[in-house]
């Protein structure tokens, strides 16, 4: 990945830190966007920062380079996408991460119950930010072949599609950006780019581990409480499918395709910080959903 530049858009935290900072163990530069700085917090109002992510990307071999942005701001995304051109005339992979909506959903509260003004900009905040993001990057990307678009969201296309996810403001936003990825891989198909949907499993982000009120050191302990959180990843190993999924002269084969950190992993051979391989979507399947019981290490 040495030379490649990439964009990971909504690097503050969680799966776009995990990724900013694989691709920077890559060896590649990457632009780190978000709302989050030292200087102000987003609405979110936690700790982490786009300067942060940028420094880890450098410490981790990588070039990493922190630009304010707002992503449903389109004027902002013009600059952004200018600037990259301007000091570097090239973008080699797009990572649509915006997210930011995490205290906007209501669970199991049904759309005539739910608040209209933050189901309808969670949606903004989902979608409308990574329309507006390749609209601007792509002509960027596109000129070059090669390049590569990841479309970040929570369970597979296939796994979405028979499957309530407790709000129909989330549903539909994780539903439909595997398919903007899906779409984006026929449009930048006669330009030999590709566009991929991925998801992590059950994630050890920042906001996780302080919900069940613990660490990266002890996240075992938040087993006792939830079963599955046995089966959680850390953001590095989303990140490794990403940075092995950029690295692969053949990643053409996955265009279109709604893919797991998880399935990456085995195609690929890396593993997760401590040397394991989880896979939580086939444990839910498999025995949550089945109403069985298994041993977790068989899932990691």
């Amino acid at each position: 990945m040495r030379e490649k530049v990439a964009l990971v858009a909504g690097a503050t935290r969680g799966t776009g830190r995990g990724i900013a900072v694989q691709l920077g163990a890559a060896g590649a530069t990457v632009y780190c966007t978000g709302r989050s700085t030292r200087q102000g917090r987003s609405e979110i109002d936690r700790p982490e920062t786009i300067e942060e992510t940028a420094e880890l990307v450098t410490a981790a071999g990588g070039t990493g380079i922190a630009v304010r942005t707002d992503h449903l701001v389109p004027e902002q995304v013009q600059a952004l996408v200018e600037r990259i051109d301007r000091e570097q005339g090239r973008l080699d992979v797009l990572v649509n991460d915006i997210w930011g909506a995490e205290h906007l959903w209501k669970w199991d509260t049904a759309v005539w119950e739910h608040d209209l003004d933050k189901g309808l900009r969670l949606l903004r905040l989902a979608i409308d930010t990574h329309l507006i993001t390749s609209h601007h990057a792509l002509p960027l990307l596109i000129r070059r072949p090669g390049g590569l678009v990841v479309e970040v969201t929570d369970g597979t296309a296939g796994f979405n599609a028979t499957r309530y996810r407790n709000s129909i403001f989330y549903d539909l936003a994780k539903t439909a950006v595997s398919r903007l990825a899906f779409a984006q891989s026929h449009e930048l198909r006669p330009h030999g780019a590709a566009a991929v949907s991925i998801t992590p499993g059950f994630l050890r982000s920042e906001a996780m581990l302080d919900n069940f009120g613990v660490t990266e050191e002890n996240w075992r302990d938040a087993i006792k409480h939830t079963a599955s959180f046995a089966v959680s990843e850390t953001p590095a190993y989303v990140g490794r499918a990403v940075a092995a999924l950029a690295a692969d002269p053949d990643r053409m084969r996955w265009s279109g395709a709604s893919v797991t950190s998880a399935d990456l992993a085995k195609e690929y051979g890396f593993t997760d910080l401590d040397g394991t391989r989880p896979d939580v979507w086939r444990w839910i399947v498999e025995v949550e959903e089945a109403g069985k019981s298994a041993d977790p290490a068989d899932y990691r």
